[in-house]
C-alpha cells in the first residue's frame, strides 16, 4: 500500500474516532441538551418580548453559562417565538402571549397558543414620575442624619464590576428610596424588568396570604388536591408545602435532568408534574427545598379561585396595583398556571416595593393587604431547616449572613437575585444580577449596613 493510502486510512480512522467520541458525548448528555435548549428558548423569549431587552444582551448575560452558552437561537418577531437548538438538534420553542408572558410549547401547535391572550386589569400608572415614592417614582431629597450618603453610594457602587455582574441595586430606608444604581452599559435601567427566578416563591406567599385574609383559604388545612385524596398525601397541609416540609419526593438538582429542570424546561404543565411527586416521608421530619411545591401552591390558588379570568387578574388587582408594582408580570405555563416557582419579572424598584410591603407588616396606605399575623407566620423558622427558612422566605436566624442582623429575611433567586428585608435596621435592599458565584451577598450587605448608624 502506498504512503498516500496509509495516510488516508489514518485520517479516516481519526475521523471515525472523533464521530464516535462526539456521538458518545451527545448520547450521555442527551437529557441535559434538552434542558439547555429549553432554558435558552424561555430566557431569550422573556428577555426580548417581555423585558424588551436586546437579544445580544440577553444571550451575553443570561445564557452565558454551562452548556447553555453553546446553544443557538432563532427569533420570529411576527409570531413572537424563540427556537433554540444545540448544533441544529434538540430544538425547543418558547412563545410570548399577551398577559401571560412566555412559555415553552414543545409539541403544542404554535397557533393554539399564539391566539391565547389575557387582558389584564388596566392600571392607573400614568404620570408616576409625579407621584411620590413608593406609590410612584417621584423621589424625595431626604437626608437622614443617621445616614452617610457618600458611604452608601460607595457601598452600592462596589457591587458593580464585570465579574460581579450586578444589574441593579435599590436601597430603601424607613420607607424612602435613598440609593440605587443600574448596569446602564448593558442596557439595564430603572424601567427594565428583571427576572426574579425563585423570588417568585415569595410572591406566591403573598397571594396565599390574600386568600387567607379573604377567608377563602386555611393554610392549616389539607391541600385541596384531587389527585392526593386516595393516598397518604391527602393529609399534607398548605403550610407544610409553604415550609418545604411536605415530605414529598423531589429532585431539585439543576446540574442534570431532574424533577425541577424537567418541570421548568421540558414539560408544558408544571402543576401536573409537581402534584405527581410521590409520598416520601412524614411531613415536618425533613426540610427539602422544592420548586415543585411552589407550583403546587400556584395550582391551589387557581383551583381556589375557580375562574381563570379572575385567577389571571387576581395578582394584579389584589397585590401589584395596590402597591404600585405596575411592572410586575407573572408568567404562566402552556397549561395556563402561573409558574409560581420561578417566572416573575419586575423592575428593581418594584421588587423593592414588594419588600417594603413586608417591612410594613403587610399594610399599604392603611390597606391591610396581608392578614394580621401573616408576617410573623412567614418569618417563623421551620424546625427542620435549622433557622434557614420560613414560609417561602429565607431567614437569617442561623447567621448564614454573618454580618447581617438575625431578623433579616429575604426573597432569593437563581444567579443572585435578592430582596432583603431588615426590620431592625429599617432597610429593604434589592440586588439583581447575572452572577451568584462571584458576588458576596454578606459583604454587600455589610457595606450597606455600615452606611447607617444603628
Amino acid at each position: 500500500m502506498s504512503n498516500y493510502g496509509i495516510h488516508m486510512k489514518k485520517r479516516l480512522a481519526i475521523s471515525i474516532g472523533i464521530v464516535i467520541i462526539l456521538s458518545g458525548v451527545i448520547i450521555s448528555q442527551y437529557p441535559k441538551l434538552y434542558i439547555a435548549t429549553g432554558y435558552g428558548a424561555k430566557c431569550l423569549a422573556s428577555g426580548v418580548f417581555l423585558a424588551g431587552r436586546e437579544p445580544a444582551e440577553v444571550i451575553d448575560q443570561d445564557l452565558d453559562f454551562s452548556i447553555v452558552k453553546y446553544t443557538s437561537s432563532k427569533i420570529d418577531y411576527e409570531k413572537k417565538t424563540v427556537s433554540t437548538s444545540f448544533w441544529g438538534y434538540f430544538t425547543q420553542t418558547a412563545i410570548f402571549r399577551e398577559g401571560l408572558g412566555c412559555c415553552l410549547i414543545n409539541d403544542i401547535p404554535v397557533d393554539s397558543l399564539s391566539n391565547r391572550k389575557v387582558l389584564l386589569p388596566k392600571a392607573n400608572s400614568a404620570g408616576l414620575w409625579k407621584v411620590p415614592w413608593p406609590d410612584g417614582d417621584k423621589l424625595k431629597d431626604t437626608i437622614f442624619s443617621e445616614m452617610d450618603q457618600s458611604k452608601l453610594d460607595s457601598a452600592i457602587s462596589s457591587a458593580f464590576d464585570d465579574e460581579k455582574r450586578t444589574a441593579a441595586v435599590v436601597v430603601v430606608y424607613k420607607g424612602e428610596l435613598v440609593g440605587e444604581k443600574y448596569w446602564r452599559e448593558k442596557g439595564i435601567n430603572e424601567d427594565t424588568r428583571m427576572w426574579g427566578w425563585s423570588m417568585n416563591k415569595s410572591i406566591v406567599n403573598a397571594l396565599l396570604g390574600i386568600l387567607v385574609r379573604e377567608g377563602r383559604l386555611d393554610v392549616n388545612a389539607s391541600a385541596p388536591i384531587t389527585e392526593w385524596l386516595t393516598d397518604r398525601r391527602r393529609d399534607i397541609t398548605i403550610a407544610e408545602l409553604m415550609h418545604m416540609s411536605s415530605g414529598l419526593k423531589w429532585d431539585e438538582n439543576y446540574g442534570t435532568a431532574s424533577d425541577a429542570t424537567n418541570m421548568l424546561f421540558r414539560k408544558t404543565d408544571s402543576y401536573k408534574l409537581s402534584v405527581s411527586a410521590p409520598f416520601g416521608k412524614e411531613p415536618n421530619l425533613i426540610w427539602m427545598y422544592s420548586s415543585g411545591t411552589a407550583n403546587i401552591l400556584s395550582g391551589i390558588i387557581r383551583t381556589t379561585i375557580k375562574n381563570d379570568m379572575e385567577y389571571y387578574s387576581f395578582p394584579y388587582k389584589e397585590l401589584f396595583q395596590k402597591t404600585g408594582m405596575y411592572s410586575m408580570v407573572l408568567e404562566a405555563d402552556a397549561a395556563g398556571t402561573f409558574v409560581g416557582a420561578s417566572y416573575g419579572y419586575a423592575t428593581a424598584r418594584d421588587w423593592a416595593r414588594f419588600g417594603l410591603l413586608y417591612y410594613r407588616d403587610g399594610v399599604w396606605n392603611k390597606d391591610s393587604i396581608l392578614p394580621k399575623g401573616w408576617i410573623d407566620f412567614t418569618r417563623t423558622p421551620v424546625k427542620a431547616s435549622e433557622g434557614k427558612y420560613g414560609a417561602l422566605f429565607w431567614l437569617n436566624e442561623a447567621h448564614q449572613l454573618k454580618d447581617a442582623p438575625p431578623d433579616t429575611y429575604s426573597c432569593q433567586g437563581h444567579r443572585g437575585q435578592r430582596v432583603f428585608i431588615i426590620p431592625s435596621r429599617n432597610l429593604v435592599v434589592v440586588r439583581l444580577g447575572f452572577s451568584q458565584e462571584h458576588f458576596n451577598q454578606n459583604l454587600f450587605l455589610k457595606g450597606i449596613l455600615s452606611s447607617f448608624k444603628s
